[in-house]
């Protein structure tokens, strides 16, 4: 199946997933890239939240008002 003629298109991690799917990975191998993934959305949302943090300025102490509300 050529990837670029499935509809809706696949975005790039989609494709990216199947074309390491089809090679099929043995499945403590599967557990292990589930980690990772997880791992690099976690960075990510983290990272996302400290620009936002860094945006608002927000500090330690706002937090905890925020928190008491």
């Amino acid at each position: 199946m050529n990837i670029s003629s499935v509809h809706p298109p696949l975005s790039n991690i989609q494709a990216e997933l199947l074309k390491i799917f089809s090679a099929d990975i043995p499945d403590k191998h599967l557990e292990e890239l589930k980690i990772v993934i997880a791992r690099f959305l976690l960075d990510k949302a983290r990272d996302k939240a400290d620009d936002v943090w860094d945006e608002k300025g927000y500090t330690d102490e706002s937090l905890r008002q925020l928190i008491a509300r």
